[in-house]
């Protein structure tokens, strides 16, 4: 099997050159560089920017009109707010497939606005549903976290009630609506709010040591490119109401430190409000459910009807029993040179 490092989760790939696909959070990391891989790789009949930041929306535009000059005019720019259900209908008339990516995601900040998180995170995923059936969308892939399994912060346990939404929605679908999915994944390097530009930002500034915030923790990690791909990936083998979890290798915060800031010291800090010391992504009770491919774990849906015989081909076996997907326990590890290659290929 190859390494989680060099996984590029890109079979099977689904055909969207006749299609209209629109992105949630669109101007969000993940976004543009679902937005960029896409127009690169497979571009779409209309690729839709759904975000809330005129800003952000401008200054995308720009970038990828003189980057992608020829497939600009495929590219729409729509200003609106996921917890605007109407605003949200509107934009996915005539389209075929939506990524949900939009979300507040940053941990403290979700503990001290607790309302304002429910609001995006729960009631803003219950209006993608909501819209989705509305209108002519055959498929919605809705990105979640490894903070939404056994969640401790208010951020994991709102993406955990967004999940469940996204499955329980294939209950309403009918026969002919739009079917809903999800795919959970650890930290994203270089996305905003992960550890690594903090640290490379504290490296360029001069820092004396580097804040730790316990010498056990440890994570999942993923490049921008690969979860992309995955993303995509998941869009081809759904149903509906599935959950997909990628094999991706874990770290130790102390190694990603030492890494990035070779020869500093390490000032031991603690660990935040809501912050685990190891994420989980398939905890024991979700393992009864689970399966497994070459390079993704599946987790089947309580969904009436639900068979996993598309997955049989791609060689699908159950987890054992009391399996458990905990970032401490990983069979695949991330070592500094790799670390530095994802970071050097995603700079590239």
């Amino acid at each position: 099997m190859a390494s989680s490092v060099d996984r590029s989760f890109r079979q099977p790939q689904p055909d969207l050159s006749a299609a209209s696909v629109l992105v949630t959070g669109g101007t969000g990391s993940f976004g543009r560089a679902f937005c960029s891989q896409l127009l690169l790789q497979m571009p779409p009949r209309r690729l839709i920017v759904f975000s809330r930041d005129e800003q952000k929306q401008e200054t995308m535009a720009r970038d990828i009109e003189r980057s992608h000059p020829k497939l600009f005019e495929r590219m729409r720019f729509f200003i609106g707010d996921v917890r605007d259900v109407s605003r949200l209908e509107m934009a996915m008339r005539d389209v075929d497939y939506v990524v949900h990516a939009a979300a507040l995601k940053i941990v403290p900040m979700a503990e001290y606005n607790p309302f304002e998180c429910v609001l995006t995170n729960i009631h803003g995923a219950e209006n993608v549903v909501t819209a989705a059936l509305r209108t002519s969308v055959k498929k919605v892939v809705a990105l979640s976290t490894d903070k939404a399994a056994n969640p401790i912060n208010l951020y994991g346990a709102t993406k955990l009630a967004a999940d469940k939404i996204m499955v329980a929605a294939n209950n309403l679908s009918g026969r002919q609506g739009a079917r809903f999915a999800v795919v959970r994944y650890g930290n994203v390097i270089g996305s905003r709010g992960s550890v690594v530009p903090f640290f490379q930002d504290l490296v360029q500034r001069g820092a004396k040591s580097i804040p730790i915030t316990d010498p056990r923790m440890t994570r999942f990690w993923i490049a921008l490119e690969q979860g992309v791909a995955f993303v995509l990936s998941s869009l081809a083998l759904m149903r509906g109401g599935e959950i997909f979890v990628p094999k991706i290798p874990s770290m130790k915060i102390v190694d990603l430190a030492h890494a990035l800031a070779p020869g500093l010291p390490h000032e031991i800090v603690g660990i935040r409000p809501g912050e685990k010391l190891h994420e989980v992504m398939i905890t024991e009770d979700d393992a009864r459910m689970t399966v497994q491919l070459d390079d993704r774990y599946v987790i089947c849906p309580p969904v009436s009807g639900w068979e996993r015989g598309h997955l049989d081909p791609a060689g699908a076996k159950s987890v054992a029993d009391g399996f458990r997907y905990s970032s401490d326990q990983n069979a695949e590890w991330l070592d500094g040179g790799s670390l530095i290659g994802m970071i050097e290929r995603k700079a590239a």
